[in-house]
């Protein structure tokens, strides 16, 4: 970015927040809009923006962090199967060091589990190209990743690799978002809605929110101007009485999406009830594997469990459905870092309590 760029971008941003600040004054009374996408809660702590924002408008984060939604008993089930000698895990880094009722995948590793980080589905492919050993890639994600693990499949199924499987935890995101309106402990005025989710699902899978629910919606990018632009449609939908899901991150996001992506996601899943951190099963979440492929679910493998069993202390499920700021968990600043986490917000590179802790933590209440 030139230093052009940059003034323009400051000047962009310095307007946005004096017209924000004319449109609650304008609604009269306090909002508090969620983002529902990891990237958009680390873009707004980085960029200070809670801070711009007038008194009485508030940005909380929900269920964004597809690694911090994955259950405790998610963990359970691949270190189990991590300890079985015929197999090999790979995953991405970001689950190594989640808290599982036990040990982490990285302590596992370092007692001598086949443990293997890879920063893509065809990377764990390979690894069982090259291995007798049964491969087990764990598939955590939203609607972003499944495509990719999706096409993987099909490559496995083509090139006739037996020794690859996955565990499947994949998730999507309009269920987890009924939750949240369903939710009566929680009072949001309007969503920004995920960008990158939007492009493979289309922003009409969220239309639900303002036709059934009347709670307003946009989808933004990522910059700070986007993200100010949203909260700014959300405020004055507010202060109009309108209700609308609105698309304004035209460039990239169409109704309906990515149809090809798709249809490949549909060859190999269907949706499931599916277990989230902090909200229990969310009926239709999940993305299971279709019986057809029944030879490449890791799930099917009997193993022993642990009862599930969550950090103690820790509050990262009321994180993740809005109804506390990370200052707010007494494990904040105060034994759980990202040096030494201790529960899955804190560890993702997307989780908001490291967003915060990173961003925010000198300007908490």
């Amino acid at each position: 970015m030139t230093r052009h760029d940059l003034l323009h971008d400051r000047a962009a941003v310095a307007g946005l927040v004096r017209t924000i600040g004319d449109a609650a004054a304008r609604l009269g009374r306090p909002a508090t809009f969620m983002e529902v996408c990891g990237t958009h809660t680390h873009a707004v702590a980085g960029a200070g923006l809670r801070r711009m924002l007038p008194a009485g408008i508030r940005l909380v984060s929900g269920p964004g962090c597809p690694v911090c939604v994955t259950p405790v008993g998610y963990l359970d089930r691949a270190l189990a199967l991590a300890a079985r000698p015929v197999t090999a895990l790979c995953t991405f880094g970001d689950l190594m060091r989640v808290p599982s009722s036990t040990v982490t995948l990285e302590q596992a590793r370092a007692e001598g589990r086949d443990v293997r980080v890879v920063y893509s589905p065809r990377d764990a492919l390979a690894v069982a190209q090259g291995t007798d050993r049964q491969v087990v890639f764990l598939a955590v994600g939203f609607e972003t990743t499944t495509p990719t693990i999706a096409a993987v499949l099909a490559e496995a199924e083509t090139s006739g690799t037996p020794n690859f499987q996955i565990l499947p935890g994949n998730k999507l995101i309009p269920p987890a978002m009924l939750a949240l309106v369903d939710d009566p402990n929680l009072e949001v005025d309007g969503f920004l809605l995920p960008g990158h989710v939007s492009v493979l699902a289309g922003w009409e899978a969220f239309r639900f929110l303002a036709e059934e629910h009347g709670v307003p919606g946009a989808v933004v990018g990522f910059a700070p101007t986007d993200i100010l632009r949203g909260v700014l449609e959300l405020l004055e939908q507010n202060a109009s009485g309108r209700c609308a899901i609105v698309n304004l991150y035209e460039s990239v996001v169409s109704p309906r999406g990515n149809p090809t992506a798709a249809a490949l996601v549909d060859r190999f899943f269907e949706p499931t009830n599916d277990s989230w951190r902090g909200f229990g099963e969310i009926p239709g979440s999940g993305l299971a594997l279709r019986p057809e492929w029944a030879h490449r679910d890791a799930s099917r493998i009997p193993v022993d469990l642990p009862p599930a069993r969550e950090p103690a202390g820790c509050r990262c499920g009321d994180v993740l459905r809005g109804l506390i700021d990370p200052p707010q968990c007494p494990l904040f600043d105060a034994g759980c870092s990202p040096a030494t986490p201790v529960g899955a917000c804190m560890v993702s590179s997307e989780g908001t309590c490291s967003a915060w802790f990173r961003h925010e933590r000198w300007g908490a209440a």
